[in-house]
């Protein structure tokens, strides 16, 4: 036990990450039943989308799952209520201030983390009152911070100034990249690539398969703009990157990307006019399994790694 399964009263402190897309009630139970922490991205969901997605994952798992929750999507009063009310335990915020949510949630008796990408807003979330941070670095695929601060280096900048508990993100796919983590600081880790390209993952096929094939150098961090998102480079990429050789404005990267773009590439599967959010682990996930084996797979690399140091 530490400080990471005590929190969300879990087997392994591995959290699995609330992706758009990705991330709903099948992957989110999955991970749960395994021993981890499953989130249900509402991210991509409409509020009755979402209330749907908590009754199905309520009746799939007894075990303890959250809700990851964008701040700056709309219906955040909704999406809120709709989390008090079917009595989900657990949320994750990102994309916002922590202040704003924290203490109606933790009047209602939910466990609050929420996502950072730097040390500064670390230290607002601890002063908003939440029970721990998610620290991701740069490699993370999806939206990521302006900072573009790397997660071996944020870690351990985080830990020395926090006192609760810090969960380490971003580039982190396997038992070694969990014991990493942990040797620097954290008390748990969020994966998300990893969960991506599992059984019980919402995201298509196509985008499944792009996943296990992508190498290093085939993501790349991009409209930063409007907010700094890791893409595959596949036809949508290219065409951002040439209409950034005539100085464009932000309106016209806005019209470019359009409505809908992820949702096309990830849900649906159009692997060239779609937007491919991956992170840059993606070049060590090789196959496609269910989210149970994925579990057992870094908690047994991580083990046999840990031992192997300990007895050096």
């Amino acid at each position: 036990m530490n400080k990471i399964t005590d929190l969300f009263n879990i087997k392994y402190p591995i959290v699995q990450g609330g992706m758009i897309w990705v991330s709903g009630w099948k992957l989110a139970s999955a991970v749960s039943n395994a021993g981890g922490l499953g989130l249900i991205g509402a991210g991509s969901m409409y509020p009755d989308v979402l209330r749907q997605h908590i009754q199905k994952c309520k009746k799939a798992t007894n075990k303890p799952f959250g809700v990851n929750v964008p701040m700056l999507y709309p219906d955040i009063q909704e999406i809120m209520n709709i989390i008090v009310e079917e009595e989900v335990k657990i949320v994750f915020t990102s994309a916002g201030n922590p202040k704003t949510w924290t203490s109606f949630l933790k009047e209602k008796g939910i466990t609050v983390v929420h996502v950072v990408s730097s040390v500064k807003f670390a230290l607002k979330s601890e002063a908003a009152g939440v029970d721990a941070v998610v620290c991701e670095g740069f490699e993370a695929g999806g939206h990521n911070g302006r900072e573009e601060t790397t997660t071996f280096t944020l870690i351990p900048m985080v830990k020395e100034q926090l006192k609760i508990p810090v969960i380490a993100a971003g580039g982190i796919g396997t038992g070694r990249g969990m014991l990493a983590a942990m040797v620097l600081g954290a008390n748990g880790v969020q994966i998300g690539s990893r969960f991506a390209a599992t059984v019980e993952s919402s995201a298509h096929d196509n985008f499944k398969k792009t996943i296990v094939e992508v190498k290093d150098g085939d993501t790349h961090l991009t409209l930063k703009e409007l907010a700094p998102v890791r893409l595959v480079k596949n036809l949508f990429y290219q065409k951002v990157q040439e209409l950034y050789q005539n100085n464009p404005s932000i309106e016209d990267i806005k019209d470019l990307l359009g409505r809908a773009r992820a949702k096309k590439g990830m849900f649906e599967g159009d692997l060239d006019e779609g937007e491919l959010e991956i992170g840059q682990i993606a070049g060590l996930i090789h196959e496609i399994k269910p989210a149970k084996d994925v579990l057992e797979d870094i908690m047994e690399e991580f083990n046999q790694v840990k031992a192997e140091l300990n007895s050096l």
